[in-house]
């Protein structure tokens, strides 16, 4: 795939249609596809052999939709999100780095999100379950390192697994010359679609010690029921499971997040006084989404000169068709 990947390059492949066929059994499906999105904009298009996708934009190394084999959209973009750079864009799953929220001196959230990744055709061993994947890495620019004084490479391969599960792992790893280290928050800022918001209740954050953003970061238990929403919510929850899952009654469906290397878990919506403030955000459309983010945030991450952290994080969608309170992994494997 990384020698097709460089033919497509070559071939001038910045938004050419060009692809890579899906291997086996004849099959004419384009496993991996760069082309033009919104605005001229190049994206990257990961196609299942069952008919699950997901794009990927090269602006912010952003994925913008994640579809399930029945062509149902997974995410949450808003319908006033802006593609134009340098604005970032509103939904699916911006990339936080090296700076969470306004919790520093950088732009909110940091700048990995509104900088242009470029394809990695030569990314180091990586190995992988899946024929449908993209390799992306960032590099600091000279304005960067006016910003933030410190050399780095940031991998992300984004895969669509067989099932149609979708796998994010960033790798970031330290190539500062002068010997010195650096500190980084990391967050997968996941927009996840939900039917209403009302109707929607998160499981495994229970009984966890969270800092709530609207109380000035105070922190706080959780009680222990289940998560649910009648009004804005903010919050980090700290030392967070490995699987947490976003229950959709009206549309029995499960988001299940799997998460390593990541140890916390914020849960946002903006409810409806905050949205009408948001110039790329409907009115309404609290209503139908869920940031749950895997996040490094309460202890930033440190690298000496050579060192390389990695995180991943893998979403998968199934049938609620397991009982609340036995969020059994291998139930909801069985259940896909």
């Amino acid at each position: 795939m990384k020698e097709n990947l460089r033919q497509v390059r070559e071939r001038g492949g910045e938004g050419g249609g060009k692809g890579v066929r899906m291997a086996g059994s004849g099959s004419e499906r384009v496993a991996v596809e760069l082309c033009k999105g919104i605005n001229g904009l190049d994206k990257v298009v990961l196609r299942g052999p069952r008919g699950s996708s997901a794009e990927v934009y090269l602006y912010g190394g952003h994925v913008t939709s994640w579809r399930n084999d029945h062509g149902e959209e997974l995410l949450f973009v808003s319908s006033k999100a802006i593609f134009k750079p340098p604005k970032a864009i509103r939904g699916g799953i911006p990339l936080c780095f090296p700076q969470f929220g306004s919790h520093g001196s950088l732009e909110q959230h940091g700048f990995a999100r509104n900088k242009f990744w470029s394809i990695d055709i030569d990314p180091p061993p990586f190995p992988t379950n899946s024929k449908s994947f993209i390799d992306l890495i960032l590099k600091p620019s000279e304005e960067d390192m006016q910003k933030w004084p410190h050399s780095y490479e940031f991998r992300l391969r984004i895969a669509l697994g067989p099932g149609g599960d979708l796998m994010l792992t960033s790798r970031v790893r330290n190539t500062n010359a002068d010997g010195k280290p650096f500190t980084f928050a990391f967050a997968y800022h996941t927009y996840f679609s939900v039917s209403d918001i009302s109707e929607v209740r998160v499981e495994g954050l229970e009984t966890l010690d969270y800092l709530d953003n609207l109380q000035n970061k105070e922190r706080f238990t959780e009680q222990g029921d289940a998560l649910t929403f009648e009004s804005e919510v903010d919050k980090i929850y700290l030392g967070t499971p490995t699987k947490i899952a976003i229950l959709d009654h009206e549309k029995k469906r499960t988001f299940v997040l799997r998460k390593e290397g990541i140890p916390d878990a914020v849960v946002w919506n903006p409810w409806d006084k905050k949205a009408k403030t948001m110039t790329d955000f409907g009115d309404d459309e609290y209503m139908h989404m869920l940031c749950v983010e895997a996040a490094a945030v309460e202890k930033p991450i440190t690298l000496k000169p050579g060192e390389e952290w990695k995180g991943r994080l893998e979403l998968s969608a199934v049938p609620s068709s397991y009982c609340s309170g036995q969020l059994d992994p291998q139930k909801v494997l069985q259940s896909s």
